[in-house]
């Protein structure tokens, strides 16, 4: 076993292995979400150019926060209602969707390779990727139900309160409501946290959908103010530079296909990332599980034999 998974690791050793492992096999990693998402990035740029998008931007005056403007000037005069075009964006979306479990499968098969220090190669992981398809399908399809049915009552509950209490008294209204909602978001932040790695357990544990949420919740006992620290310091990160690309590039490239492209590729690169990690707090969570299942059964050995 690679020695860097042999011990549970606390929230910064968690974020320098996430990053020596994404630099150490950025190639392989990254290989993997260009074979399966490249395609499909390639056909939205074909969708946008056949829609009449430039593939430069135009050629224009200007500067900074002017072109910034000018920019998004364009956007608003773009003719977005062709119903090829929106056809097409509706079938690359579906295959992002589709895609997406499977290039992080893939991942996680190969940081699973690498945890056990054996070779393998980016059409192997894939492969086992697509051997999960319909039972990550599932599970997905299930998860997202679950978190509508959640995430939708709390809306509820904060809009109604936000509405009738302004009719009372406006400033306690909406301060009730604001309230409301950060505590929402917590707890409901704080419960997908325990949840969250059902799709792990799915895809190398090969558990059903409802028995991976139940594990995850087991897992992730004790670490959930942690992970959910990680999950967020990750968004920032991933936030950070996709802004960054956005903002550099759309005010060089305004609305072109090319800015499309460069924006797409700074997504494999952030997507690739997060699923590095998320492979890397997996792992972590399953050798504290074992460690504390050893020592359960130790424990009990003990009590048996006194």
């Amino acid at each position: 076993m690679d020695s860097k998974f042999k011990k549970p690791k606390g929230f910064g050793e968690i974020l320098d292995h996430t990053f020596s492992l994404s630099k150490k096999r950025f190639k392989d990693f990254f290989m993997i979400f260009l074979i399966l998402l490249g395609p499909v990035y390639l056909l939205e740029a074909i969708i946008q150019l056949v829609s009449g998008t430039s593939f430069f931007r135009e050629s224009g005056s200007g500067g900074g926060f002017e072109q910034l403007l000018a920019n998004f000037n364009e956007s608003q005069t773009i003719d977005s209602s062709s119903l090829s075009s929106d056809l097409g964006l509706i079938v690359t979306g579906l295959l992002g969707f589709l895609l997406f479990p499977v290039a992080e499968a893939a991942i996680l098969f190969a940081i699973n390779h690498i945890r056990k220090n054996e070779d393998f190669t980016v059409g192997l992981v894939i492969k086992q990727g697509f051997s999960r398809f319909w039972r990550m399908l599932g599970s997905n399809l299930f998860f997202g139900v679950i978190a509508f049915g959640i995430m939708i009552i709390p809306i509820i509950i904060v809009s109604f309160t936000g509405v009738f209490g302004s009719f009372v008294n406006p400033i306690l209204g909406i301060g009730l409501a604001v309230v409301l909602f950060l505590g929402f978001a917590i707890g409901i932040g704080l419960l997908f946290t325990r949840w969250s790695f059902y799709f792990a357990l799915v895809v190398l544990e090969k558990d059903s959908p409802t028995s991976g949420i139940a594990r995850s919740w087991r897992l992730t006992r004790k670490r959930t103010w942690l992970l959910m620290g990680l999950y967020i310091v990750f968004y920032m990160i991933i936030s950070s530079i996709s802004f960054a690309g956005q903002m550099t590039f759309g005010i060089l490239l305004g609305n072109s296909v090319l800015l499309s492209i460069i924006t797409n590729i700074i997504s494999l690169f952030t997507t690739m990332f997060f699923s590095v990690g998320y492979g890397v707090m997996y792992l972590d969570l399953k050798i504290r599980h074992d460690a504390d299942d050893l020592k359960d059964l130790i424990d009990d050995y003990n009590k048996t034999t006194l």
